[in-house]
């Protein structure tokens, strides 16, 4: 996977994963899920699945579920009322059944090979439980300039900033440290 989308996925949660495939409101990023191939390609990454089948209409389901995480994630952050209209896609989104675990003749988990649908499915409900449980709470949308990715803050404290330390934490960290260093040589 190329690292720029790399931090994308770093929220602590396989809806806000899927949530962030989408383009950027300033263009920086691109949409990762066009056509069924990536549709396909991005539910088994984000759920961590063998293989997903999708059909091109679910596409387009994929679409609005995502938005409707994004915009009740984005509620979430900012201590707003969730929105009917995203809570029902959502919830309608969960009433399918999500992909099945299987075991295999040797008495391993075999891979899961599921259909958009399921693996859909598998993302509202994960966004229900995080809507709804203490989580809710933690989500938080990075710290860093030029970011606006949603995560989970799942540390102790629940005084995470970044989207993730190794990348946004660190460069906002060098920025800093830089514009510190600029104003004690002027100063001197």
């Amino acid at each position: 996977m190329n690292p720029s989308l790399a931090k994308r996925f770093r929220t602590g949660r396989a809806c806000l994963n899927f949530a962030h495939t989408g383009e950027t409101a300033d263009g920086s990023e691109p949409e990762l899920v066009y056509d069924q191939a990536s549709l396909e390609r991005w539910l088994a990454h984000v759920l961590g699945l063998a293989c997903i089948r999708a059909q091109a209409r679910d596409v387009a389901a994929a679409h609005r579920l995502r938005e409707s995480v994004l915009q009740l994630a984005r509620a979430r952050s900012e201590g707003r009322q969730l929105a009917a209209e995203d809570i029902h896609t959502v919830n309608t989104f969960a009433t399918a059944a999500p992909p099945a675990p299987r075991m295999a003749t040797d008495g391993a988990l075999a891979p899961v090979v599921a259909s958009a649908t399921a693996g859909l499915s598998a993302i509202a409900r994960d966004a229900v439980d995080l809507m709804t449980g203490p989580l809710g709470q933690r989500i938080r949308v990075c710290a860093s300039e030029g970011c606006a990715l949603l995560f989970v803050d799942a540390s102790r404290p629940g005084t995470r900033r970044w989207c993730s330390m190794q990348r946004c934490g660190n460069l906002e960290k060098v920025r800093t440290h830089r514009e510190l260093r600029a104003a004690s040589t002027t100063h001197s």
